[in-house]
């Protein structure tokens, strides 16, 4: 099913190599218009509510091992818990949360269809 005709905005977030800028590029090939939203560097919980007004909001997760192995990241497990409280608005609001440490690329991006599918059913 296509989106419908007014495009909603879709907010993306979640920790660094949760996926984010995968999951937008691919949502946007399919119609979508997408923001991500750098909420896990912000110390306003609801910066991603003031400055992007998603319609839609996807929460990406990835546990400390995934994240720090897909970007090759330098972290301690407090600067991703530093994430993780940040973000911590954000997921309580999101209508979508994908857990992204078992799955491929793609399969983030069918599951985001499908529940996306889902809204305008």
């Amino acid at each position: 099913m296509e989106p419908p005709s007014k495009r909603p905005l879709i907010g993306v977030v979640g920790p660094c190599g949760s996926g984010k800028s995968t999951l937008i590029a691919g949502l946007e090939q399919h119609g979508y218009v997408c923001r991500h939203i750098a909420q896990e560097h912000s110390y306003v919980p609801s910066m991603w509510q003031v400055i992007a007004k998603p319609d839609i909001l996807i929460y990406l997760h990835a546990s400390y091992p995934v994240s720090t192995a897909r970007r090759r990241l330098d972290w301690q497990p407090k600067d991703y818990e530093e994430q993780l409280r940040r973000l911590a608005h954000a997921r309580t609001h999101a209508q979508i949360v994908i857990d992204t440490d078992n799955l491929t690329p793609k399969q983030v991006l069918q599951t985001a269809l499908n529940a996306l599918n889902e809204f305008f059913a």
